[in-house]
């Protein structure tokens, strides 16, 4: 069943991205969301829209959790649940960057069984099964040999290098950054970064992707307190997101201050 998930969620990504090329680059119509929760456009509506039409079609007995759909409670009583981010890097899609991406992932009693995370412009498609590795464009992809964090190459913003969360002092690493959470997940899992960390809570539909396809490469993921990350939650938050190969991971967490 997760491979045939996995088409699914493929064909769907490539659809995704259809979209969004329409819109890339062409002035969409862009709205600020409540609560400060960040930009969104008339590309991730339509995006959404198609997704939660063609994926419950599809699969009409799994629940359903998107960033750009109004919350149900219903799908906390579905064994399987879509977890979508129809457009992750929303800011960069409206600035015409490249690097946002479509994340698409399903969730099993809590754990990831099929992700997709699809960049259309740079034409690069992440996919990841349960048991079945992790692969980009077609080929396996595995996380760098770095055997520890220092001079790591991490993926991060600067307010995780504070002082307070590290008593020992910030990790001698060398910070770089890609506005897509999703995006960052899987230039770790492929060994193009030694990881990638962020210590705020982060929504379900910016790692569920990313968190199997960093596994199945054969990365170490896990939330800031070390815990392995759970999905479809009543409050879909994670105490955020830590993923590197597993060397660097453990030095990661020997280092921090769980918070």
């Amino acid at each position: 069943m997760p491979a045939r998930d996995l088409d699914l969620l493929q064909d769907a990504a490539l659809a995704a991205g259809e979209i969004a090329k329409k819109y890339f680059r062409a002035n969409p119509e862009i709205w600020d969301k409540t609560d400060n929760q960040g930009p969104v456009t008339e590309a991730d509506l339509a995006i959404d829209k198609m997704l939660h039409h063609e994926l419950l079609a599809a699969r009409p007995d799994y629940g359903w959790l998107s960033e750009e759909t109004e919350d149900n409670p219903d799908r906390l009583n579905h064994e399987r649940v879509f977890i979508i981010d129809p457009i992750d890097g929303t800011r960069a899609f409206i600035n015409g960057e490249q690097s946002f991406s479509h994340s698409l992932a399903i969730a099993e009693k809590g754990k990831i069984i099929a992700a997709i995370v699809h960049l259309p412009i740079r034409k690069q498609t992440y996919a990841a099964s349960l048991g079945g590795g992790a692969t980009c464009n077609g080929k396996p992809i595995s996380p760098s040999k770095t055997a520890g964090i220092s001079a790591a190459k991490i993926l991060t913003t600067k307010p995780n290098l504070r002082e307070e969360f590290w008593p020992g002092g910030v990790p001698d690493l060398e910070r770089h950054f890609r506005p897509s959470l999703a995006y960052r997940l899987c230039l770790a899992a492929d060994g193009r970064f030694d990881g990638m960390l962020t210590l705020r809570d982060a929504w379900e539909w910016d790692i569920a992707a990313g968190d199997l396809i960093v596994s199945e490469a054969g990365g170490m993921i896990s939330d800031r307190l070390g815990k392995a990350p759970i999905y479809n939650n009543a409050t879909p938050l994670l105490k955020g997101i830590i993923a590197a190969p597993k060397p660097v991971h453990a030095d990661i967490m020997r280092a921090l201050k769980p918070r």
